[in-house]
């Protein structure tokens, strides 16, 4: 906020604007009436020197608290390890390199779970290390399932259930600009343009075996097991169900945590926040 009576009033209505970045040289107050201000001697837009000297936009910017290029490797990484199927493997690792630049910029949602550069990344790479950890368990305690669940199916399933991102969102021209929605996604959304992603690589691979790809399409198609939740089909195999509910653990997770951590409101519970349309308690003993 900048006063109507100050002399840079005009300046800071013509020039000043969302997603720019200046330099001040100011003097800090804590106004008895008005509360904390800066009273500014010197602005201007930042420039290649300041960025010599160390300034970086993500610094002022919510972002992933993880190296993007780190998130990305280690994604491969367990999909190139716990992938057996040749193929399958081919696809994934395929799908993940042919969007990498995209994906280590996009959020995983623009407004509810990890909505920040990186997000995509934090979110598929968690999701992925917990569907693997559960298909391992579930495989063990059903082993006596025909066919048993399928490994394979569950970690491709866990990386490329969101790859749709990348056709559906495109990210800010500037690290202060939010990634907006494409005219492919406001037409299909994330879930059928995933869909479409896998189902025509797969066509690049001609040994790659029809009822595996139905199954994994299957996957994406409802993973997010609800109508009212945008499933256009309910699942009807158990691999789902893994997938299903670490997806929808680690986006609840992210926003309860996220909610926690930024809130600065006095009192044991925090603001209400928007999206998770409740407040949280945030003042315990244990």
């Amino acid at each position: 906020m900048i006063w109507g009576d100050s002399e840079r009033f005009p300046e800071c209505e013509r020039d000043w604007q969302p997603g720019l970045f200046f330099k001040i040289r100011a003097t800090y107050e804590d106004h008895r009436q008005y509360g904390p201000q800066l009273n500014i001697h010197n602005i201007r837009l930042i420039n290649e020197q300041d960025r010599a000297d160390g300034f970086a936009e993500a610094d002022l910017l919510e972002q992933s608290r993880h190296d993007p290029t780190a998130m990305f490797a280690e994604l491969r990484g367990l999909a190139d390890a716990a992938i057996s199927d040749e193929p399958l493997r081919m696809l994934t690792l395929q799908l993940l390199d042919t969007h990498a630049d995209k994906l280590k910029l996009l959020p995983a949602s623009t407004k509810h779970y990890y909505p920040f550069p990186g997000g995509w990344l934090e979110h598929t790479l968690s999701v992925a290390k917990k569907c693997l950890y559960l298909v391992e368990q579930y495989r063990e305690h059903y082993a006596d399932l025909t066919p048993p669940l399928n490994q394979d199916l569950v970690v491709a399933g866990a990386v490329l259930h969101e790859i749709g991102r990348a056709v559906e969102l495109q990210p800010g021209l500037s690290p202060s600009e939010p990634a907006v929605k494409t005219v492919a996604g406001e037409l299909s959304g994330h879930i059928l343009l995933s869909r479409d992603l896998v189902h025509d690589a797969a066509r690049q691979i001609p040994e790659f075996n029809s009822e595996l790809l139905h199954l994994l399409e299957h996957l994406i198609m409802t993973h997010l097991a609800l109508p009212e939740w945008g499933s256009p089909r309910l699942p009807v195999i158990p691999e789902v169900l893994i997938l299903h509910h670490a997806d929808d653990l680690d986006a609840k997770m992210e926003m309860f945590t996220r909610c926690l951590r930024k809130d600065v409101s006095a009192g044991p519970m925090t603001d209400r926040d928007p999206v998770l349309g409740r407040q949280l308690l945030k003042e315990r003993k244990v």
